[in-house]
């Protein structure tokens, strides 16, 4: 088979840090055809970096979608960018992967629904975390029935102090919120592939602007001060799901925050044979997984570890979650399988985040079912 044509829309930072290397590391399956981004120069950057010899750059997206040629769309750009590009990538005959979240709202969300299932093409959306090895070994450990049934669950997305100063992070018209729906939806979208629960009834939230506004509390980030004149966002935000089946999942998302430990892309699970807690998610190297159970009529703990702990093994994590992503989504297209990352379930992450918002401006619980 020839190798799939891919276009980049959206040569920022979450193109030059994930996906295109991720997509350069599988030259056996793909090639970057095209890429497009509205300042022209960053498309012009990435394509002699990344791109195939006769690799196209565009300013405008619905240009590049005209190629007839192109297989394979991936949309790096602003959150509330991703309904338009990605519609209208489905329209065009283009499989998509999306940068997370799906979009900054349901509404969004579901028009993409639409597109896809009106197009025939495959679709998922950019979650790497569920690649990592430690969440792998929880996601089989959950299926294998090593916790019973999860009834109460945390999703962690917490910093202490990392508000992203670059790009348009602090900018609500493009982003549509803060470390909610950046970080948050990572921690959400473990916590809920683990449970394998995606039947929320009813949301409620908080969302705090504290600290964004706020000089002193800028002066100790970890990339810069930010500027609290042009901070539009939240700070935290923080989320009580209840589903379908009576499980619970509480959420807390902040880039900026008054506590000790930071912990990000991470959850903790609570089931009626034992729990587990993913420690530090991102927010360390490397990683550590601990499940407790009761062995023997003891309480004991059991914890995974990925970097030579054990003699004569020296991990397993085959390679950088972004790649994996990256192979696995690739591989779908080819061989005409569903990928890791399906987009109900993306669906349902988005819904529920545009309900905490939803919830936290109107003061009162927003019912789903």
């Amino acid at each position: 088979m020839s190798k799939l044509r891919v276009a980049v829309i959206g040569c920022g930072g979450i193109a030059n840090q994930k996906h295109l290397p991720a997509l350069k590391s599988q030259a056996d399956k793909c090639e970057i055809v095209a890429f497009c981004d509205t300042i022209v120069e960053r498309a012009k950057k990435a394509a002699k970096e990344y791109g195939a010899p006769d690799a196209k750059v565009y300013e405008d997206y619905n240009e590049l979608l005209k190629d007839e040629t192109i297989d394979v769309v991936h949309v790096c750009t602003p959150n509330v960018s991703h309904c338009p590009i990605t519609v209208a990538a489905f329209a065009a005959g283009k499989n998509v992967m999306c940068e997370k979240p799906m979009a900054a709202t349901t509404e969004d969300a579901q028009k993409m629904m639409d597109a896809w299932k009106a197009s025939g093409k495959k679709f998922t959306i950019g979650y790497q975390n569920r690649f990592r090895t430690d969440s792998q070994t929880l996601k089989r450990a959950c299926d294998e029935g090593k916790l019973g049934e999860v009834y109460f669950a945390k999703a962690h997305a917490i910093r202490r102090r990392a508000v992203p100063t670059w790009g348009v992070f602090p900018d609500k018209s493009k982003q549509g919120g803060g470390p909610l729906i950046d970080i948050g939806t990572h921690a959400l979208d473990i916590t809920l592939w683990c449970m394998d629960n995606y039947k929320p009834v009813s949301v409620m939230g908080s969302v705090f602007e504290k600290l964004g506004h706020s000089a002193e509390a800028a002066e100790g980030n970890m990339f810069g001060p930010w500027d609290p004149e042009t901070y539009e966002v939240e700070d935290s935000a923080f989320g009580f799901v209840k589903f379908e089946n009576g499980a619970t999942v509480f959420l807390e998302s902040s880039w900026a925050l008054n506590v000790k430990e930071s912990r990000e892309a991470a959850c903790t699970l609570c089931g009626t044979k034992g729990g587990a807690e993913q420690i530090g998610g991102m927010s360390q190297e490397g990683y550590d997984l601990v499940f407790n159970q009761t062995t023997g009529g003891v309480l004991t703990e059991e914890h995974i570890s990925d970097a030579r702990a054990i003699a004569f093994f020296e991990g397993s994590n085959g390679g950088a979650p972004e790649v994996k992503e990256c192979k696995q989504w690739l591989e779908a297209i080819i061989n005409d399988t569903e990928p890791l990352v399906k987009p109900e379930q993306a669906f349902v992450v988005t819904q529920i985040l545009d309900n905490i918002y939803k919830s936290a401006r109107e003061g009162k619980e927003i019912k789903l079912a």
